[in-house]
């Protein structure tokens, strides 16, 4: 997956964009870690009883010019993207997607396009 100016989930017609007021302590108050290379990296696990990374996550890096950003959902390794849309739990997986993303919109770091 590239890094974009707008982005959407798999099997989800909302799309996003980073806010053009972003800045990178805003990224650290929420989670992100920094990188060696300098991007901006979070990962958020799906599944609320378990804040270990065993179900679907969620996971967005931002680079290091706050300009382009990838997210996605993702299996427990990450190395598949899934449509958490679909399939068992979907009300769970999707309450949580919506929660991460809306706190990433208050927080002024993604709008919606």
């Amino acid at each position: 997956m590239a890094f974009t100016e707008v982005n959407q989930i798999k099997g989800d017609n909302q799309k996003y964009r980073l806010s053009p007021e972003i800045k990178k302590y805003s990224l650290r108050d929420v989670g992100f870690m920094e990188t060696k290379t300098g991007k901006f990296e979070l990962e958020r696990s799906l599944d609320p009883n378990s804040p270990y990374n065993q179900g679907f996550k969620f996971k967005m890096t931002v680079e290091a010019d706050l300009k382009k950003f990838k997210m996605a959902t993702l299996t427990a390794n990450g190395m598949r993207e899934v449509d958490v849309h679909k399939g068992k739990d979907v009300d769970t997986h999707l309450e949580q997607l919506n929660f991460i993303l809306d706190n990433l919109i208050e927080r002024q770091i993604i709008e919606k396009v």
